[in-house]
């Protein structure tokens, strides 16, 4: 421990001041040795796993091949980012935490980091912040200082330590910061302008973030967060927790990341790989029912009905609509006897296995097993004695198969949903006292398909098909799913995702205020209960890092009429941030918002133009034309393009140093109903990191002119 260490406000260094990593009074030169020394270490680690030579290890080519992919695993999960700090802070501790380091030693000090990292003899460098021992570093406060006697914050430009800042949570010496003061370097990293990717917020989790991303696996969690307060980045750190924390447990289970669309899973693709963790899988709720193509579309009311939770009763009809009591006896013949199975006794197997909460496939395949059961009960009356292999062989008998057929047909989920669709007889049947006459016709297709090849399923329909599937079989469970945006899934998306974690835990992310779309959830217990969760705590996060005071004040303005419950968020920004609010006459406006974009990428960081779906090809065109390097979202930015051209409809989940909104009210006119278009209107207006400008020649909606 060094003899002094610099306050809050005397910790700086310039980085291009030469340092003695020796010298007594350079505590940072001490720290820029220890990340030298920890990034050998480091490479020696990854090194031992690139020279281990697995010959003679495995017994056969298949476990070699496994062997092999996991030994890559460990390569990549030991890569050195060189943009990236090895560690990000220091806890020292009053005595030695227990279970962690020898028992008697006191004054412990550890470096916490994305990743354990240790030195020859295996003693640790790094300390991975979701080890027990690193919690303090995010829980600890002067008034529960959890046995910490120092908190030590390390800045970073680039991959160099360039600062650190101190804590004292215990006997503070004269002169360091007074209690409650916030870090600078903390505010600094938060505000730290991005280009690329989602990165992860490891350094700066906060304590009631840190209680959500350690919450038991055993639970599920469902996070209502306002803008900008950190709930995707949360929930990515949780499943690097869990896979910490139950890595055997899930790696016989699985994880899933599902998100809105494609675009935000490649904006936030890069988190858990830079936390080691690359088994995660993601994919959106489309991905998880793609049994058929979609081609189609449906009317917001179709969709609506189709999402409602009644189609999942529909469909359970509709499924079991095959079932038939027998009328007649079953004869099966074995050589010289005959073996008769009366049709009372037929009903009451049929009927028991119908009564019984049991897959529709499962009870398939259980009938001829229970038919082939009751004649083996008459041939040991008669004094045989069968085994297993005569009840599989009297299973297969051609009369049981008739009779099976006959009373409980094999169904095809895809041919069952394009029927119901189809069919209104067949709709009526099985809707009938669920969907009324205005429903049905609203659901039923104009032109029925004339089979599966030609049917231009939509995105709800492969939800219905996707809830056949799991009437006839059950849909396999995996461990932990984490279900971002979740306010904008129907009841039966929710089913559909509640289906692939049935036997697992769940971690809902979402802001009832962002629900954008006619079928958003109402409530949370509503769409837990839907999810099959209905007990998961439900937290709630307003404090806001991300988006500045008077940009989250703006936005706020529209709360009372798109989500009147909600507590209106703030912002923990010192930062104010940027915000204008111009109106430009007809005609005007291209031109005003491309010269908005050229003032916003004057500044460091990404830059946003967003804009109601229709003006995207406009405004593509303009910047075409002025020479503007743009992507859409979901591709990579660069130094070289630092501009995104967003369509309203993908702006969701998405963050941007500077933001460009341009005419809300062709935002709100493009949805189908006011409500929805306000709450598309609030995403768009809370995506800015560090400034919004909006741009408008049409009148502003009305609830943005009341403060």
């Amino acid at each position: 421990m060094p003899s002094h260490v610099p306050t809050q406000d005397s910790a700086r260094s310039n980085p291009g001041e030469p340092t003695d990593p020796a010298a007594p009074d350079d505590p940072l030169g001490r720290e820029r040795a220890h990340l030298a020394s920890s990034r050998t270490a480091l490479r020696a680690m990854r090194h031992d796993v690139e020279s281990l030579d697995i010959t003679d290890v495995t017994g056969n080519w298949v476990n070699a091949k496994i062997l092999a992919a996991e030994i890559d695993d460990r390569i990549k999960a030991l890569s050195d980012l060189a943009d990236t700090p090895l560690f990000f802070g220091r806890l020292d501790y009053l005595h030695a935490p227990g279970g962690e380091v020898a028992e008697g030693a006191s004054g412990e000090q550890f470096y916490i980091g994305r990743r354990h990292v240790h030195d020859a003899e295996g003693d640790p460098m790094v300390i991975d912040w979701r080890a027990p021992v690193s919690q303090p570093f995010y829980r600890a406060s002067r008034t529960a200082p959890l046995d910490v006697r120092l908190r030590r914050r390390f800045g970073y430009t680039g991959g160099d330590l360039t600062a650190y800042e101190d804590e004292y949570l215990t006997d503070p010496p004269e002169g360091t910061q007074e209690p409650g003061t916030s870090s600078k370097l903390l505010q600094s990293e938060i505000e730290r302008p991005r280009v690329g990717p989602m990165r992860d917020i490891v350094a700066t989790i906060q304590p009631e973030q840190d209680e959500i991303v350690r919450a038991d696996i055993t639970g599920s969690v469902c996070v209502q967060g306002a803008p900008g307060t950190g709930k995707t980045a949360v929930g990515l750190h949780r499943v690097a927790y869990l896979l910490y924390a139950h890595r055997e447990r899930l790696a016989r289970t699985g994880t899933l990341v599902i998100g809105p669309n494609r675009s935000f899973l490649q904006y936030i693709e890069q988190v858990l790989p830079a936390l080691g963790e690359l088994q995660v899988k993601q994919a959106t709720v489309d991905d998880l029912v793609a049994h058929v193509e979609v081609r189609g579309t449906d009317s917001a009311a179709a969709a609506t009905v189709k999402g409602d939770a009644r189609m999942a009763e529909v469909l359970r009809r509709a499924v079991r609509s095959g079932i038939r009591m027998p009328t007649e006896p079953v004869m099966v013949v074995r050589g010289s006897r005959r073996w008769r199975v009366p049709a009372y006794e037929l009903e009451e197997i049929v009927r028991e296995l119908a009564e019984r909460d049991i897959r529709y496939g499962a009870a398939h395949d259980a009938l001829p097993q229970r038919i082939a059961h009751a004649v083996l009960v008459q041939m040991e009356r008669a004094g045989e004695a069968p085994d297993d292999r005569v009840q599989d062989a009297v299973a297969r008998n051609s009369a049981v198969k008739a009779a099976v057929k006959s009373c409980w047909p094999a169904v095809d989920p895809a041919k069952t949903v394009l029927r119901l669709l189809s069919d209104p007889d067949f709709l009526a049947a099985s809707a009938d006292g669920l969907l009324d006459a205005d429903e049905q016709k609203t659901i039923l297709w104009a032109k029925p398909a004339r089979g599966l090849a030609s049917a231009k399923w939509s995105a709800a329909d492969a939800v219905l098909i996707d809830e056949a599937y799991d009437l006839v079989q059950r849909t396999p469970s995996l461990g932990h799913v984490v279900l971002d945006e979740a306010q904008d899934l129907s009841p039966m998306q929710y089913r559909a995702v509640g289906r692939r974690c049935s036997t697992g835990s769940a971690t809902v992310l979402g802001d009832l205020a962002q629900g954008t779309t006619p079928w958003a959830t109402a409530s949370w217990a509503e769409a837990l209960a839907h999810l099959g969760k209905p007990e998961a705590t439900v937290e709630e996060l307003t404090a806001g890092f991300r988006v500045p005071r008077e940009v989250i004040a703006y936005a706020t303005r529209l709360l009372p009429q798109i989500a009147p419950g909600l507590a209106p968020a703030t912002s923990v920004r010192e930062a104010a941030g940027t915000m204008s609010v111009r109106e430009v006459g007809e005609g005007a406006l291209d031109a005003a918002v491309l010269a908005a974009c050229d003032t916003a990428l004057e500044q460091e960081g990404s830059v946003g133009l967003i804009a109601a779906d229709a003006r995207i090809p406009v405004l593509g065109a303009a910047l075409d034309a002025a020479g503007h390097r743009y992507v859409s979202p979901g591709e990579e930015t660069s130094a070289d393009a630092r501009l995104t051209l967003v369509p309203a409809s993908l702006a969701k989940g998405l963050e941007y140093d500077y933001v460009v909104l341009d005419e809300p009210a062709a935002v709100v006119d493009g949805e189908p109903d006011p409500r929805t278009g306000l709450r598309r209107l609030y995403v768009c207006l809370t995506r800015a990191v560090s400034g919004l400008a909006v741009l408008h020649s049409a009148p502003l909606p009305a609830a943005l002119s009341t403060p």
